[in-house]
């Protein structure tokens, strides 16, 4: 089980089900925010925060809503915005040794849209 949360625990996540890898994108949000994501099905994540918890931000294509805790700022996930059920969640907020074992894997959200491994 990974679990994570924002820096001031109003926004909780918990899951079972994901990827065997982390993905450091390039793309202009994900290197701003440093985020390391953490790809998986939505019905696969228990995520506990009140309404209203966190603010959603869309831009370009609006394919992707990245979502923030509104106390703390901390970036807690992004879902899609277009009908799947693909999302994933800020491996930075997991604590360091429960990703020790998971392969960091770059992608080109930038340009290519491809893996660089």
């Amino acid at each position: 089980m990974i679990r994570g949360s924002c820096h001031c625990g109003q926004v909780r996540f918990s899951l079972e089900s994901h990827r065997d890898f982390l993905t450091d994108c390039n793309c202009s949000v994900c290197r701003r925010y440093a985020a390391l994501w953490l790809h998986c099905n939505r019905e696969d994540v228990e995520l506990e925060c009140p309404p209203g918890a966190t603010r959603q931000y869309i831009w370009g294509d609006e394919l992707l809503g990245f979502h923030s805790c509104v106390r703390c700022g901390c970036i807690t996930h992004w879902s899609s915005n277009k009908g799947t059920e693909h999302m994933a969640v800020n491996a930075r907020l997991v604590e360091p040794e429960e990703l020790a074992e998971f392969r960091i894997r770059r992608f080109d959200g930038a340009e290519s849209w491809e893996y660089l491994d």
